[in-house]
């Protein structure tokens, strides 16, 4: 499950964006207090299997290589999080990794709040937005739940991602667009989102045959049974 990732962005962006970040992350905080969807948490299995699978991505996420301070690549894996746990607590688990990058010196702290909402809250909206989207019109068959939201839907959510990046850091002038365009964008739209559907649409198929349980999202009664 590969991504691209901003984790360095305290040292390249300017103060005014952190701040808009550490808002914006603010909001998506209450916001999901204000849902209730934390109360899933309480249940002691879905508890466990919420923190393993924030574990295993963190631990995916140290296997990563860069061109720039801000602009890297590594493993990631929101799309698989999204599946199984629904937005707000694939984004919570998204900053939970972050605070664990942080922890570990592999990530930012001054930073957090806009790593969050390009690394965490807008692939997990993508991802989410795809599976809805799926749900409403397409026929409920495994394949499409399969190819659609494990393959289609993470490599969109990598490729939302290297575009919000391309722009955050143009528009605040890190880098220059056309260094971007050339030396970031292609990879991180393309040949990353690649990447991070093919993983992430093989787990989702493991998961989805053998672990049903583990994904919120996939009804093995309405994909497979009443086929």
């Amino acid at each position: 499950m590969n991504f691209t990732a901003m984790g360095l962005s305290a040292t390249v962006l300017p103060e005014s964006f952190h701040l808009v970040g550490w808002l914006g992350l603010i909001f998506l905080g209450w916001r999901w207090l204000m849902s209730g969807d934390w109360r899933a948490l309480a249940d002691p299995q879905r508890l466990n299997l919420f923190l393993g699978a924030t574990v295993a991505v963190l631990a995916l996420w140290q296997i990563r290589t860069g061109v720039k301070p801000g602009l890297n690549f590594h493993f990631y894996g929101m799309a698989a999080l999204t599946l199984m746990f629904g937005f707000w607590r694939a984004t919570f688990a998204g900053v939970l990794i972050l605070l664990g990058n942080a922890a570990f010196g592999r990530g930012s702290w001054g930073g957090l709040g806009v790593d969050a909402l390009l690394m965490a809250a807008l692939p997990a909206a993508v991802s989410w937005g795809i599976f809805r989207l799926l749900d409403r019109r397409l026929p409920n068959h495994f394949f499409i739940y399969v190819l659609g939201n494990g393959f289609f839907g993470a490599a969109l959510s990598v490729a939302a991602v290297g575009l919000a990046t391309t722009a955050v850091m143009s528009v605040s002038g890190a880098y220059t667009l056309d260094y971007l365009l050339t030396h970031y964008t292609p990879y991180a739209t393309l040949l990353i989102s690649w990447a991070e559907a093919f993983s992430t649409g093989m787990a989702i198929t493991v998961m989805a045959v053998y672990r049903p349980q583990w994904l919120e999202t996939f009804d093995d009664v309405k994909y497979i049974q009443n086929r």
